[in-house]
């Protein structure tokens, strides 16, 4: 069995140093690129049979947090109640599921909803990790061994006062820079570090923290960090965090930005549950941004546009898509954002029900919260489920209904899918024959 598991490593090493496969990691939350887009080559069509068999299957425990894989390793995080109550930063063999290391630090809940365990994917950058954790924790570990490089902790090196549902937003690599919506006081909404070093560079905005990961876009030559904090759609300077142009965005309810800005040819749209929808425009000849359009409907029930809770939308071309309040699959024109069709066929219908989405060639990747990958078409006619099975069985720890639900957004690396639940991580293989 140990001469077998060396054989497979060995292959699934070979198609990662091979060019026609085109292999990529996906090191950070949603993808390479952070934008939802995954960009390998030699994926299947369709699935065999209604369930997809797995390469490996490893236990974990409870969390949000999707995994996330970098030169042969996968990396995820949970939370433990025993000896203590702890988060962990676990790295596993890519090909194989082996555990290489565990890293545990104390982390008890305070005054969290949805106490299952951390939220924010671990960022992957030249050998190192980034793990953010619920209460506002930061390691930055040795991706190969576990050791810590450094760290900033609660209450001993920042005020942070994490939102209702907990610090969530996966931090972001930008040059030399780790920067990540912290929500410390005073005036540290955003902080950037030396990403090796873990010396502060730059602190920005009063703002309370949101649960929406930040992105770069270039404007006027700049790049510029945007961030949708509780309070509104910011662009700062990415080398020194000061404040390049503000667009408001107060909640009717309560903070519930979740779903990461998207960037798309000059434009920024933003959905939330309660809050609707708004497209920005990045002003060309100045730092700022102006507002193409902002729709919302009276109530969750009751909504236009497009109420996104955890899913974030995709554009493609002219046309926006994600998925509303109660699991409504809708398409939007970009430029009024009216609604083209709807479809509550990818996810069963229930509040907050959700769809994590990532493009590949002509095709979307859905992973719904049943834990079945759907292998789909969107196009301003309608949406067409070309193949699905079932990759994971949902859990009840990430929210108490039926049978449970699949929250966490899977990895798609090395012609693989990598995916968890409260008991397990998962990894199958997408490659065509």
């Amino acid at each position: 069995m140990q001469r077998l598991c060396t054989v497979l490593a060995a292959v699934f090493v070979s198609l990662l140093s091979c060019p026609a496969a085109q292999a990529e990691d996906w090191p950070q939350w949603r993808g390479p690129g952070r934008d939802g887009v995954w960009r390998e080559t030699g994926i299947l069509d369709t699935f065999p049979e209604s369930r997809i068999a797995l390469r490996w299957s490893v236990p974990i425990s409870n969390g949000y947090s999707g995994p996330t894989v970098a030169a042969g390793r996968v990396f995820v995080t949970d939370r433990v109640l025993g000896p203590e109550e702890a988060e962990r930063v676990l790295c596993f063999d890519a090909a194989t599921g082996n555990p290489l290391w565990t890293f545990v630090y104390p982390c008890r809940y305070e005054g969290v909803g949805y106490r299952d365990g951390p939220r924010a994917s671990v960022t992957i950058d030249n050998g190192l990790a980034y793990a953010l954790g619920t209460m506002g924790h930061l390691h930055c570990l040795d991706a190969e061994t576990g050791a810590v490089v450094w760290r900033k902790q609660p209450a001993t090196d920042y005020d942070v006062e994490q939102p209702t549902w907990g610090v969530a937003a996966a931090p972001l690599v930008e040059g030399e820079l780790l920067i990540a919506q912290l929500g410390a006081k005073p005036d540290a909404c955003v902080v950037a570090w030396d990403k090796r070093t873990g010396e502060e560079r730059w602190r920005a905005l009063p703002d309370q923290a949101s649960y929406a990961a930040p992105i770069v876009v270039n404007q006027t030559g700049r790049r510029v960090v945007v961030c949708w904090t509780g309070d509104g759609l910011v662009g700062l300077d990415s080398d020194t965090g000061a404040l390049r142009w503000r667009y408001p965005t107060p909640p009717v309810q309560m903070v519930i930005n979740i779903a990461t800005p998207v960037f798309h040819d000059g434009r920024i749209f933003l959905s939330s549950f309660y809050d609707g929808a708004y497209l920005l425009r990045l002003q060309d000849d100045r730092s700022g941004v102006d507002l193409a359009w902002h729709r919302a409907g009276p109530n969750e029930r009751k909504t236009d546009a497009l109420h996104a809770l955890l899913s974030t939308p995709l554009i493609l071309d002219s046309h926006i898509y994600g998925v509303d309040t109660h699991g409504e699959l809708r398409c939007l024109d970009l430029e009024t954002g009216d609604r083209l069709w709807e479809d509550t066929t990818a996810v069963a219908r229930n509040r907050w029900a959700n769809i994590h989405m990532v493009r590949n060639a002509g095709r979307v990747w859905m992973f719904n919260e049943q834990g079945e990958l759907i292998i789909s078409r969107l196009t301003p006619d309608g949406f067409e489920a070309l193949s699905r099975a079932r990759l994971i069985a949902p859990t009840q720890g990430q929210l108490g209904r039926g049978e449970g639900v699949c929250w966490a957004h899977p990895a798609y690396a090395n012609r693989h899918v990598y995916a968890r639940n409260d008991e397990v991580l998962v990894c199958a293989s997408l490659a065509a024959e």
